[in-house]
């Protein structure tokens, strides 16, 4: 078969390339498509190389859709929504693959135009989601993007290459772009945890939009650390971060729910920086959004409510090693789904039989 990935964003193939694989092992052609209006071209050529399948670029998703059109791939999975289906399924079947296990109401919002199937994660979300549209084909298959770490072939960070020391704890700082507490913690807070080693791996976007330059800003404070290492725009995949850390802060990112299906443990931040039309007479703007999805994080960690509270918390945890790790296995079992490390293998059998 012939099957495109419609990659909206390059934060997507971290989803995408454990399924790719799979499909290749079988003898299935793979393509990347790939959005120049979404993505720097330039700078992630390298990044698609190193995959080895086939990729292109379009210029938006009606480059797309025409390019779909043309070669009538057998599947087409997507990240997203998509606003031509009624098109595409004249000559395709679509997968919908949500980028993120994340808290915001698109997660289930995007099925509204439903697709072929919809591959969901955990038993919980299958649930929700059947219940919200039920004539729809949804089909629980766990997280692809984890498998190569429950299968062992994610070979992780190379400490002595990035400077740091493999004998100390790691810290990962895994911020989200907004509402992020990123811009909350201050230029030097590396040199309070000089017994740990930090990594800080911030979303694609505090990269690529203007809107987020204060938080490279400080991303550039925090490089010069020897104890800490910061990714780069292009070390898209979250995956040999987390599998080095032994503790995990973030703040409304699904990154959390990634984490602890590795029965890891997590601190969440309560305190952001808001942009300008969440605050003062618009916080109902965020609290609309963001405020009642970020009580699902309720239990599935430490929380604290300004960066001064951060090293005490951390202790705490990482002297507890049974603090939350019921709570952990539920979060995992509700919204991650199996972590045997056959997320893709489930994916591809589904599709090689319809």
């Amino acid at each position: 078969m012939k099957i495109a990935f419609d990659t909206v964003n390059v934060y997507y193939l971290p989803q995408f390339i454990p399924i790719c694989d799979e499909l290749a092992k079988r003898g299935h052609e793979v393509k990347l498509v790939c959005y120049s209006n979404k993505n720097k071209a330039q700078a992630f050529e390298q990044v698609l190389l190193s995959f080895g399948y086939e990729f292109c670029w379009v210029d938006d998703d009606k480059a797309a859709r025409d390019l779909y059109l043309k070669e009538e791939p057998d599947w087409i999975f997507f990240g997203n929504g998509f606003s031509y289906l009624d098109d595409i399924h004249k000559v395709s079947k679509t997968a919908q693959l949500g980028h993120g296990i994340g808290p915001k109401p698109s997660y289930y919002h995007k099925s509204s135009t439903p697709m072929t199937v919809r591959f969901i994660e955990g038993k919980m979300r299958l649930a929700k989601i059947r219940e919200l549209y039920p004539n729809d084909e949804f089909v629980q298959v766990g997280f692809s993007k984890l498998d190569p770490l429950f299968n062992n072939t994610e070979p992780g960070l190379k400490y002595d290459e990035l400077g740091l020391d493999k004998g100390k704890p790691t810290l990962l700082f895994a911020p989200t772009f907004n509402p992020s507490s990123l811009e909350c913690f201050p230029d030097d807070w590396p040199s309070h945890f000089t017994d740990f080693n930090i990594l800080i791996k911030p979303h694609t976007f505090t990269y690529s939009r203007e809107a987020y330059k204060n938080q490279r800003k400080k991303l550039k404070k925090w490089a010069q650390f020897n104890n800490t290492y910061v990714a780069t725009e292009t070390d898209i995949s979250l995956l040999p971060f987390m599998k080095d850390a032994d503790i995990l802060i973030s703040e409304a990112s699904s990154t959390l729910f990634e984490f602890v299906a590795l029965s890891k443990p997590v601190i969440v931040c309560n305190f952001f920086k808001l942009k300008w039309s969440y605050r003062g007479i618009f916080n109902y703007r965020f609290e609309k959004r963001f405020g009642k999805d970020n009580v699902i994080y309720k239990n599935i960690g430490l929380h604290i409510n300004d960066y001064t509270e951060l090293r005490a918390a951390i202790d705490k945890q990482l002297n507890n090693e049974h603090l939350y790790k019921e709570e952990r296995k539920n979060y995992t079992q509700d919204h991650v789904g199996p972590t045997d490390g056959k997320s893709s293998l489930r994916i591809v059998d589904y599709i090689e039989n319809n």
